[in-house]
C-alpha cells in the first residue's frame, strides 16, 4: 500500500504517542527510544514521530512517501530528475530502526519529502547518523541567515 507520510517532532514522545493513539484509535506499529510510528489504515498514513526538545512547540520534521518496493523508488528517483528537481537518493541506508532505499527532494519551502521504502524491519538497526535520517532537533534559532532544514525518515 502507498501512503503519505507525516513526520513530527515532538516534545513529549510518550504524551504525543497517548494522543495519537487515542485520535487513530490504534496503538504504535513501532516504538523505539526517541522514535515512534504508526501505520494507520484509514485515513491511510504513515504517522511518524520523532523526540524533539523539551517544551518546545510540536513541528514539522519531513513528509514522505512510503512504497512498497525499491523499483518505485528508483522509478520516482527517475521521474523526479527528469521533471528538473533535485534528488538526494540514499539506498540500503540503516534509518529508524529499519533498512530503507529512499529519494529526498525540497519543496519550494524547503519543505523535505522523502520517497521511500522499507526494505527490512529490525530492532538492532539504530539511528545512523551519517544518513538525513533521523537528524537530531535544528539548532535554536540564533539570528544566523543559514536556513537549518530537518532531514527525517521513518
Amino acid at each position: 500500500m502507498t501512503r503519505v507520510q507525516l513526520a513530527l517532532r515532538v516534545p513529549d514522545l510518550e504524551e504525543s504517542v497517548a494522543f495519537y493513539s487515542k485520535l487513530f484509535g490504534t496503538e504504535p506499529a513501532k516504538l523505539r527510544d526517541g522514535y515512534a510510528n504508526f501505520a494507520i489504515t484509514e485515513p491511510p498514513l504513515k504517522l511518524v514521530l520523532i523526540e524533539g526538545i523539551p517544551q518546545e512547540a510540536t513541528r514539522l520534521d519531513h513528509l514522505g512517501i512510503e512504497v512498497e518496493t525499491p523499483e518505485e523508488v528508483h522509478a520516482a528517483t527517475a521521474r523526479l530528475g527528469e521533471a528538473g528537481l533535485t534528488t538526494d537518493v540514499e539506498n540500503d541506508t540503516t534509518c529508524c530502526y529499519a533498512l530503507q532505499d529512499k529519494v529526498w527532494v525540497h519543496g519550494p519551502g524547503q519543505e523535505p519529502w522523502e520517497v521511500y521504502v522499507v526494505k527490512a524491519d529490525a530492532d538492532s538497526l539504530a539511528k545512523q547518523q551519517s544518513s538525513t535520517c533521523c537528524t537530531g532537533p535544528a539548532e535554536p534559532d540564533t539570528g544566523a541567515k543559514e536556513t537549518v532544514v530537518a532531514g527525517g525518515c521513518c
